[in-house]
């Protein structure tokens, strides 16, 4: 058979409509493709839970490509040493408690083999809403990201889930979007967002963790998301508490599913 561009086209069309009608319910959506929403999707998935990731971007892998500034190296503290090794990702010690390993190696390996865990990934799709019933997040209201950076006027789609995770880092995005609709009713000591404070990494990663939890019903929140809600600070190119997170808040919602 002689190569058909028209079959090419039906073929994209096709599979990722099939794609797409299979997640339009799920059981846990996640926000953000950063290492923590991509460890969370890993786990949950291998825990044999349905399970859908959507980033804005056009890449996977938040802010971990760029290791620090630009020097694509990460460092991971010796807690979160056996999380890598559990993806298969190489590193390298540098000290008794800190390891390095190599920024692409870590964001590919981690997409990869959550992909092949059972994770759906939809990229260039921008979050602009939830559905909520009864006071609870039950779902998400979608648009393709180029629609929301153009301005344009197009009416969203929305999916059902039984949980939400927000791993969007510093933007808490699906948090404001909640924050704004029901005030005061976060899970923090105002009831609203607390916003992230300046660079501590030692405390920022312990932060990590202790902030990742549901912050509203049906809404959980990991990674440097939780940090900035909660009010913990920045902790910069360390990503051993991203990846803890992940863990964790997979932990959390196979116990409650």
């Amino acid at each position: 058979m002689a190569m058909d561009e028209i079959i090419i086209s039906r073929a994209i069309i096709e599979r990722y409509h099939e794609k797409l009608m299979r997640n339009l319910e799920t059981d846990v959506a996640i926000v953000g493709g950063g290492p923590s929403g991509l460890v969370a999707g890993y786990f949950l998935a291998k825990a044999g839970k349905k399970v859908v990731l959507f980033e804005r971007k056009l890449s996977i892998g938040g802010g971990m490509w760029g290791g620090g500034m630009l020097f694509n190296e990460i460092v991971v503290q010796a807690e979160a040493v056996r999380i890598l090794e559990t993806f298969g990702i190489r590193c390298e010690k540098y000290d008794d408690y800190h390891y390095t390993a190599d920024a692409i190696e870590a964001v590919t390996t981690m997409t990869g083999e959550a992909i092949r865990a059972g994770l759906t990934i939809f990229n260039c799709i921008s979050v602009e809403d939830v559905m909520m019933r009864d006071e609870k997040v039950e779902g998400l209201v979608i648009n393709w990201s180029p629609v929301e950076m153009t301005g344009l006027h197009v009416d969203p789609l929305t999916v059902r889930s039984r949980f939400v995770i927000d791993t969007t880092g510093h933007d808490t995005e699906v948090v404001q979007v909640v924050e704004n609709k029901m005030e005061g009713r976060l899970n923090t000591p105002t009831g609203k967002r607390l916003g992230e404070k300046s660079m501590w990494a030692e405390k920022a990663e312990a932060d990590t963790l202790s902030n990742t939890k549901e912050i509203f019903p049906g809404l959980y929140v990991a990674g440097m998301a939780a940090n900035a809600t909660a009010g913990g600070p920045r902790m910069g190119p360390i990503f051993g508490g991203m990846l803890l997170s992940g863990e964790k808040v997979a932990a959390a919602l196979i116990d409650r599913l």
